[in-house]
């Protein structure tokens, strides 16, 4: 994930991501014609990228069988083979050779390969325990935490609104907490891991598709020693079917949300982050059948409040709401 900077360049419309300008809507020079099918481009190509997000948990529930930590290793591992031919296909390799001469920028992807990599296995792990409910709390509050840490860490001044919307969130957690029969950590893991990951790559000048294969690529040795293990062996070979398409579960709502990114208006993207946690909590009451208490339901209350405080006064001040890419 990655807080994003909206910008004006000359009459047309940018998007500052990482510190590098991407054109997104038609300058005021094109005709509004232009402009209105690559708008309902990006806005089908946003859907369908939270949309995978938001029923990815149907995917890991169908694994449920096999340890978290395998499911990681296996997703590392067909995630690095993927993505080394999508970034071939396209003839991207140059955009990603001058980070890994970087080291300051390997520092940084690396750190941020181990935060994903809790991410992953959280989330992984929220779902074959039936805690998808969890999980889409920690999703629906990461946009407010990755505020807070801009604050804490950045030096970022927040708003009165965000304060507010700041501290209801904090109250949802705390309600979850004292309420329920244990600690609310998959919530807070999962924002938590996902927040500084934000924080992380926002200082290296790479963008989600590519900066995600220096990360599983950094990943993949320790993969694939644990792979080797007796233990990831014992799987049956339909299961190993199914984990092999890990690698286009993960990359291909990235090829959507990087479309989208550079045909919508980063107000719009705003407001479709939050599809993704509505389908998991929907996934997790209908679906899954997982008990909604009044603890659990006062916390959604409350952290959806502090959303609408939040997207509130982003609409009212006009500031960009921060996005994130890719959170799970």
């Amino acid at each position: 994930m990655f807080p994003l900077v909206a910008a004006r360049a000359g009459y047309g419309s940018v998007w500052r991501v990482n510190g590098k300008s991407i054109p997104t809507q038609a300058s005021a020079g094109n005709s509004a014609i232009a402009g209105r099918p690559r708008a309902r481009t990006g806005l089908l190509c946003g859907l369908a990228a939270y949309t995978a997000w938001g029923f990815i948990p149907l995917y890991f529930r169908a694994v449920s069988d096999v340890a978290p930590t395998v499911v990681l290793c296996h997703r590392v591992f067909w995630s690095v083979l993927f993505l080394v031919v999508v970034v071939s296909v396209r003839r991207e390799w140059g955009f990603i050779w001058p980070v890994l001469r970087n080291r300051r920028s390997l520092l940084l992807l690396s750190a941020g390969s181990g935060l994903i990599a809790v991410n992953w296995l959280v989330f992984i792990y929220a779902v074959i325990s039936r805690q998808v409910l969890q999980a889409s709390l920690g999703y629906f509050m990461n946009p407010l935490l990755s505020i807070f840490l801009g604050m804490v860490f950045l030096h970022e001044r927040l708003r009165r609104w965000q304060w507010l919307a700041v501290f209801i969130a904090g109250i949802a957690v705390l309600n979850l907490a004292l309420r329920s029969a244990s600690f609310p950590w998959i919530a807070l893991s999962l924002a938590a891991s996902f927040g500084f990951y934000g924080l992380v790559r926002k200082k290296v000048d790479i963008d989600s598709l590519h900066g995600l294969l220096v990360e599983t690529l950094i990943l993949l040795p320790a993969a694939l020693v644990f792979l080797a293990f007796p233990v990831a062996h014992r799987i049956s070979s339909v299961t190993l079917g199914l984990l092999s398409l890990s690698g286009i579960i993960t990359a291909v709502p990235l090829l959507f949300f990087g479309f989208a990114l550079r045909r919508l208006k980063l107000t719009t993207m705003g407001f479709l982050q939050y599809v993704g946690p509505t389908l998991q909590f929907m996934l997790a009451v209908v679906i899954f059948q997982e008990p909604l208490g009044g603890a659990k339901l006062a916390s959604f209350a409350l952290c959806w409040l502090a959303i609408v405080v939040y997207v509130a006064d982003s609409i009212l001040t006009r500031h960009p709401q921060v996005v994130a890419d890719e959170p799970e």
